[in-house]
């Protein structure tokens, strides 16, 4: 999963350039601390702890340029908010799992625990920059300040850190945001969040200010809707259908998302992501 190049363009700030992957500094740790299983993202079973067979002894995927061709499409739209480099580079201060085998156990526990702390931030970072939600940015600046100390812990904390409880804390936060953003929509958003809506016809929707948190919208068709002010946290957007949606004002989608999708180049994105390269 090294070396993803579709990886977000951040918003300005210093905060969101640290959560873009950067896999020339990481120790190719997405591609050996997960696991995954053969399915039509990926080609092999691979157990957590066990390197992938594409990757080089320089941390670099041999397969990059043909991921998809070769049947490891997950891996193009995985992202890691750049946990990758600062587990390797930070957390264990530039020592790679190869040259200090004594690190690997600790160093693949860690990782998907900083995942997602930095995947937080990401949002995090993304509500304070929404002008609506100005009522909640005192206390999402105390989140953020918490989530950052957590990722400066020292790797045996890390692993013990209560996750979910501060994921649950972060999400009551996101959510206030979400809804002082969406307010304007009264009497016209609709609420989707956690629908099933795998291959829904949705063709040139009305979806301003939906709630569709967390909403599978797997190989849903979504040509031509207009998303602008929705909420897309945790959105399954995988083979959907995006081909003239304006999803511009959209907030809290990710470039993971739109990498799983299909659109083209009609699709409207928000600025702080690129159009994905196999689109």
């Amino acid at each position: 999963m090294s070396e993803n190049h579709e990886a977000a363009v951040p918003a300005p700030g210093a905060t969101r350039l640290t959560l873009v992957s950067d896999c020339g500094n990481c120790f190719g740790l997405c591609c050996v601390a997960l696991a995954y299983a053969a399915s039509a993202d990926f080609a092999i079973n691979k157990p957590a702890g066990k390197p992938c067979p594409n990757l080089q002894q320089d941390f670099r995927c041999g397969i990059h340029r043909d991921l998809r061709g070769r049947g490891f499409q997950g891996c193009t739209v995985y992202d890691c908010f750049g946990a990758g480099q600062k587990v390797s580079q930070q957390t264990f201060e530039g020592r790679d799992w190869r040259t200090a085998p004594e690190t690997a156990a600790s160093m693949f526990e860690v990782f998907p625990v900083m995942r997602q702390l930095h995947e937080l931030l990401w949002y995090v970072t993304e509500a304070l920059a929404l002008p609506k939600a100005r009522p909640v940015h005192p206390e999402l600046r105390a989140a953020l300040e918490e989530t950052e100390a957590f990722t400066a812990l020292a790797p045996e904390a890390l692993a013990g850190l209560d996750v979910p409880a501060h994921r649950d804390k972060v999400n009551k936060l996101l959510l206030k945001a979400s809804e002082l953003v969406r307010a304007d929509f009264k009497g016209k958003k609709k609420d989707r969040r956690g629908a099933d809506l795998m291959g829904a016809k949705l063709k040139g929707a009305d979806l301003r200010g939906a709630n569709l948190r967390g909403a599978f919208l797997i190989a849903a068709d979504l040509r031509g809707a207009d998303l602008r002010m929705a909420d897309l946290i945790g959105a399954d957007f995988r083979d959907a259908r995006l081909s003239g949606a304006d999803l511009t004002e959209a907030f809290f989608l990710t470039q993971a998302q739109l990498n799983a999708a299909k659109g083209d180049a009609t699709t409207k994105l928000p600025p702080s992501l690129v159009r994905p390269t196999h689109w």
